[in-house]
């Protein structure tokens, strides 16, 4: 009970010397949460779109076109390979095979160009495949079709071979390189956080060093001394990230407004939710020990040489 009522006393003191010049306090907070808002927003914008990539569904698709002047037979053999291959992949696949004639056919029915393509006077298109490839559960598995896709070009007749989950590869690759620019711009602003908190308690311990010396008189051990300023760097952590959140979810409804009528466009809803309470307790966490780390970084380097 002792050691809970000491706590309780500190976070009193560091309120009562917060609430004694509120517009610094509130410019402080100001400084702080803008400085957090952009990580916070980065981190919630990420969070929305990566079921995109990590958990959207993923059916990769092969396509395997012959060469021109390649045979039937040759056509034939490479439907074995094909079978062949995923056997010795353990992968399962549905191939499909389209003849020449039949993807004529379909391109004059489709396109409307049956008076063009009739002078052509032959069939340029090639035999082909479509190897359609289930079970794929998220997008950094459509990585394993490129093994399938290199063996199926070396295969004699064939001429080219596209593989249409491209897209998807490329989302997750962007999406990690953003992971990335956001690690290292939460670090740095991270820094600023820090260096404001140290610069913050550092005026105040100044202001204070009377206070100090006669508690010091009295018998003050250093940890009864830094205590309340701990307790000042957290709350300032804290009421930062609250308003830093606040200015997120703020600007969550004109985007929203804006991404929907874009989502629209491709027949979709997507909007951006609102952080998760795990999510804002951990950000909420994580700008409490920035607080605290600076304050206490300012505390032990102002009062260290007063000892």
């Amino acid at each position: 009970m002792s050691w809970i009522t000491q706590h309780l006393n500190a976070a009193g003191d560091a309120l009562r010397h917060l609430l004694r010049s509120p517009g610094n306090f509130l410019l402080n907070v100001l400084v702080v949460s803008i400085a957090l808002a952009l990580p916070f927003a980065g981190l919630s914008a990420l969070e929305n779109v990566r079921p995109i990539s990590d958990q959207m569904s993923v059916e990769p698709e092969i396509s395997i076109f012959m060469k021109p002047d390649a045979g039937r037979e040759a056509a034939q053999a490479v439907g074995k390979t094909i079978t062949q291959v995923l056997k010795d992949g353990k992968t399962v696949g549905k191939v499909e095979f389209i003849p020449r004639e039949k993807a004529f056919d379909t391109l004059k029915s489709k396109t409307g160009l049956a008076d063009v393509l009739a002078t052509l006077g032959s069939n340029p298109l090639p035999d082909s495949f479509v190897l359609r490839l289930p079970g794929f559960e998220n997008a950094m598995d459509a990585g394993r079709v490129d093994d399938i896709a290199q063996q199926l070009k070396k295969q004699p007749g064939v001429d080219t071979v596209q593989i249409d989950s491209e897209w998807v590869k490329r989302l997750a690759a962007l999406l990690r390189i953003l992971r990335l620019v956001l690690l290292f711009l939460g670090i740095t602003l991270g820094a600023v956080v820090v260096a404001v908190v140290f610069n913050t308690i550092r005026l105040q311990v100044m202001t204070q060093r009377d206070e100090i010396e006669v508690s010091r008189l009295f018998g003050a051990t250093n940890s009864f001394i830094y205590r309340p300023f701990y307790y000042t760097g957290a709350l300032l952590g804290i009421c930062a990230g609250l308003v830093a959140l606040g200015l997120v979810v703020a600007a969550q409804q004109p985007l929203n407004t804006a991404i929907l009528d874009f989502a629209h466009l491709y027949a979709s809803e997507f909007q951006l939710a609102l952080p998760s309470p795990t999510a804002i307790a951990l950000l909420l966490a994580v700008s409490a020990l920035l607080g605290l780390f600076g304050a206490m970084l300012s505390v032990r380097r102002q009062l260290a040489r007063k000892a």
